[in-house]
């Protein structure tokens, strides 16, 4: 039926805590549009049943009449209903193996996937997502894995009191606790043997501005990559602040030829014709922030081939930790191999042997890589990711989805990110096939 919303729990993981939508959110949908919504009860969301409940939802086990249901991670293949409209990070437009079964699943079954990675204004820039609060808990947790690798080493520091980012009540109160943190530095100053204290942010996007904003908290300087040579080689440095450097694509690499100038729109059509130069900046920096967009043509930031070369010149180089936000597997930070969990949320990653080892004890940089960090914060995510989707609802509601695509009438900016839809790849996303044909036959011909 047109004109429902379905909310469906969130499964794929129990420890997931957010929703596309709050309960305010939910009642205004109601009130403001006359549209009627349905929530999946979850008892792990951040939100209780009855919140929505008095928003004037009805809460059910079954979203068989809704026209479009909203969830946010990825969907166990199990509970994806036949010839039903869903929204949800899909995290398949990289042809990423693990969620390539559940994408042909939707299209055997004829259902329609709309992504949210892919909802863009008319300049491609993304108009909905968690990426600010990734960010923000990102550099929370590297500075609560910074701190404990620093005890381990016998220095003791501010960042020590850090907590890891689901511990604080709120976003608000890890903020504060920051500051408090930041107000320390600057009146104690920093274990002479980690000045200065360097982190750099790889990216300037909403998950490097949210991971700033917390590191921003502390009392800073910042200097440019083209400095970071000169500040270690004039010491005009102080241990009553930290230090940070952004670096944009024009630092991290270089053309090949040196005829050729960096030109961005050259690098991101031809990245074949760039090389990285990011190892020169790795040898002063004390944590790396990685919050950049990668895909496999493009120069790595940090091998495993210049670790070695690192680890072995000095026993204990500067850096401690790589809060590796973007979480691709062996992707621009090829170090990180495996994503951590709730219990397991850190690992050192040994150059020599390339074995990992949980917590941050060993030779070797401390690697965060969660992927679902806004998780952390997730009442003011929640909020913030409904605040950018509300004002698409009542042309979605009013959508029929059993159209063909090309009578599809969504909003432009959701009709482009229509991955799947009866049964078929949409013309944008048909590059998925041949990833499609040859993952699945891979697995038949392992009997998964």
């Amino acid at each position: 039926m047109l004109g429902i919303i379905g909310i469906r729990k969130e499964d794929k993981d129990i420890a997931e805590r957010r929703a596309p939508l709050s309960p305010p959110q939910v009642k205004m949908l109601i009130d403001k549009y006359d549209l009627d919504v349905v929530v999946e009860p979850a008892e792990n969301r951040i939100y209780a049943n009855g919140e929505y409940e008095s928003a004037g939802a009805v809460i059910s086990e079954k979203l068989d009449d809704c026209n479009i249901i909203f969830g946010v991670k990825e969907i166990p293949i199990e509970r994806i209903l036949s010839g039903k409209t869903y929204c949800f990070f899909s995290h398949t437009i990289k042809g990423q193996p693990n969620n390539i079964p559940m994408l042909q699943h939707i299209l055997n079954i004829r259902s329609t996937l709309i992504d949210y990675e892919k909802i863009t204004d008319a300049n491609g820039r993304r108009l909905i997502f968690f990426g600010r609060f990734a960010g923000a808990a990102g550099m929370v947790r590297s500075l609560w894995a910074f701190g404990q690798r620093l005890l381990w080493e016998g220095i003791t520091t501010p960042f020590a009191k850090v907590k890891r980012a689901y511990e604080y009540n709120s976003l608000e109160e890890a903020k504060n606790a920051i500051k408090e943190i930041g107000e320390e530095i600057g009146n104690g100053g920093l274990h002479q043997t980690i000045v200065p204290l360097i982190c750099g942010f790889a990216g300037y996007g909403n998950v490097s501005i949210g991971a700033q904003e917390i590191y921003n908290l502390l009392p800073y300087r910042e200097i440019s990559p083209e400095q970071l040579q000169e500040v270690f080689l004039q010491r005009d440095f102080s241990n009553n602040y930290v230090y940070k450097v952004v670096f944009r694509e024009k630092d991290i690499v270089i053309p090949v030829s040196l005829n050729q100038p960096f030109e961005l729109l050259d690098y991101y059509q031809h990245p074949h014709k760039y090389q990285s130069r990011f190892s020169t900046y790795i040898p002063f920096l004390s944590i790396l922030i990685n919050a950049i967009y990668w895909e496999s043509h493009y120069p790595r930031l940090v091998t495993v081939e210049y670790l070695k070369k690192l680890f072995e010149a000095n026993k204990q180089p500067r850096l401690r930790v790589i809060g590796d936000i973007s979480c691709d597997i062996k992707g621009s930070v090829e170090c990180t191999v495996e994503i951590g969990d709730f219990d397991k949320p850190v690992y050192v990653f040994d150059p020599k042997s390339e074995k990992i080892q949980y917590g941050w004890e060993g030779t070797g940089p401390v690697i965060l890589a969660l992927d679902r960090l806004p998780n952390e914060f997730a009442k003011e995510a929640t909020e913030s990711f409904g605040e950018a989707i509300l004002p698409f609802f009542p042309e979605l509601a009013s959508c029929d989805f059993n159209q063909p695509f090309d009578q599809l009438v969504p909003p432009d900016e959701f009709k482009k990110a229509i991955i799947a839809h009866q049964g078929e790849l949409t013309p944008s996303f048909r590059y998925l096939d041949s990833i499609l044909r040859e993952i699945c036959v891979d697995r038949l011909d392992k009997g998964n």
